[in-house]
């Protein structure tokens, strides 16, 4: 049975009611905190590497941004891409193999530095108790976004895990939502997605109909024309 869930973002917006059977969340930087992780990780893997200036961190996240854009669009393959960010970050060719063994001093660290912000746990629980489907709508690679949940203790917190190496596409395209609302059996109008990234997460929502709020924990859009929290506690099942 749908229900109907008020979201309550801050003191100048209006509450949105919306008839709800299921919730989509993002996984990394919603619920965890991925970008500490991957900022501690490269300072000290480019450290090994000979880099040290004060720019690597993001130099790195733009590499990183890019070529994991063009693995989205399904031009390169997941690990194509993390050899392309290699290969550009340390401004040198190698081959294939030294390239993966390189990539692998970033992601042990990497994956050392996994946590859930304090608030997501309580947020999981509190849809399911209100009796809606929670899923992870995440454009991470499904392995890897699998052994994430495992370490993090939060697989028996959802229902379903929808990477987008699961899917044609990964978000914002429309495919990725539309082949979500098929996994999860409902419509549009009858699901919420939650998340940290303006275009990915909530435009490329609207676009297809789904309702979706903002995770702005820093308050980098204090403007934008759509409902936004500064924490997962603010939603109100």
């Amino acid at each position: 049975m749908a229900r109907r869930f008020p979201v309550f973002p801050r003191a100048n917006r209006a509450r949105i009611p919306v008839m709800l059977r299921g919730v989509l969340f993002d996984l990394d930087d919603t619920l965890v905190d991925q970008r500490s992780a991957a900022d501690a990780a490269v300072v000290a893997w480019a450290a090994e590497n000979g880099i040290t200036d004060d720019q690597l961190v993001q130099r790195w996240t733009i590499i990183s941004e890019n070529h994991y854009a063009r693995y989205q669009c399904r031009e390169i393959t997941f690990i194509e891409q993390r050899r392309a960010r290699v290969r550009e970050f340390l401004s040198r060719a190698v081959p294939d193999d030294e390239a993966d063994t390189l990539f692998k001093g970033y992601l042990t660290r990497y994956e050392a530095g996994w946590t859930t912000f304090d608030d997501a746990v309580p947020a999981l629980r509190r849809a399911r108790a209100a009796g809606l489907t929670v899923a992870i709508l995440t454009n991470g690679d499904e392995d890897q976004q699998r052994l994430k949940l495992s370490r993090l203790g939060l697989n028996d917190e959802i229902d379903l895990l929808i990477a987008s190496s699961m899917l044609p596409m990964g978000k914002p395209d429309p495919l990725a939502f539309g082949s979500a609302l098929d996994l999860l059996g409902t419509a549009a109008e009858e699901v919420l997605m939650v998340g940290d990234s303006l275009e990915k997460d909530v435009l490329g929502a609207v676009n297809v109909g789904i309702e979706a709020v903002l995770v702005d924990r820093a308050d980098a859009h204090p403007t934008v024309d759509v409902p936004r929290i500064s924490t997962l506690h603010e939603l109100a099942f």
